[in-house]
């Protein structure tokens, strides 16, 4: 079954060229021009994968990301005009997983799209496992790889493909520290990525809320300054 991609932009120029490019790679794709429509098809037909434009005329592409993240994880895109770091990391922090500023290159989108299906398959068991346990336990966390499940002091948390990418090579490396470039290297596998630092320090940054975590001495996912992080 071809992936689903949902696209939601009200410039229709840039939305048709999007659903032109991705059908030629074979995807499904669920286009609007309106946020309002979007959360129907959301609704009835679960995505494998959101790009959501930021500015737009009736909902936002950040209160879009906010009420998909109420109750899914799939990968979002956010698309914005603005190359400004405010709109980046609020995109970020709503749980988006990945922020293209247009004007755009349609293929560096779809490298992304394929970067951010490739991850979110592998940590949701659609991807064939090692013969290694799907479960890892480490001082009060418990992921499982095979259902996206995590578990602190055994309470629910629910994350992004990409905070649960994240959490889940820390525990991998526990008591060793991670760099930043290793992240990004992991996680989506494409060199431009590595440009960009502050990516990985936003995740981390909503990951540490997540787990309740944000003091001056976080518990659980320590920075070593000009290293990495670490568990």
């Amino acid at each position: 079954m071809n992936d689903k991609i949902l696209v939601v932009d009200d410039e229709r120029d840039i939305a048709d060229l999007i659903e032109v490019y991705l059908k030629n790679e074979n995807y499904t794709v669920f286009k609007y021009y309106s946020a309002r429509d979007a959360l129907n098809c959301i609704e009835s037909t679960k995505p494998d994968l959101a790009i959501l434009d930021i500015m737009m005329p009736d909902v936002n592409g950040f209160d879009l990301c906010r009420k998909i993240r109420e109750r899914d994880t799939f990968p979002i895109i956010m698309l914005t005009a603005k190359d400004e770091e405010t709109d980046k990391i609020t995109g970020l922090t709503l749980g988006a997983d990945d922020y293209v500023t247009k004007p755009f290159r349609p293929l560096e989108l779809i490298a992304r799209v394929k970067a951010q299906l490739r991850r979110y398959k592998k940590y949701n068991g659609a991807k064939e496992k090692s013969e290694s346990s799907p479960v890892l336990c480490y001082s009060g966390f418990e992921i499982n790889t095979k259902t996206h499940e995590c578990l602190l002091n055994g309470n629910p948390v629910l994350l992004t493909p990409t905070e649960f990418s994240i959490l889940h090579i820390l525990l991998e490396n526990k008591g060793t520290v991670v760099s930043a470039e290793k992240l990004f290297r992991d996680i989506w596998q494409d060199e431009y990525y590595s440009k960009s630092n502050n990516t990985i320090t936003v995740h981390i940054r909503h990951l540490r809320e997540k787990l309740g975590d944000t003091g001056e001495e976080p518990q659980y996912i320590k920075t070593i300054w000009g290293v990495g992080y670490k568990i």
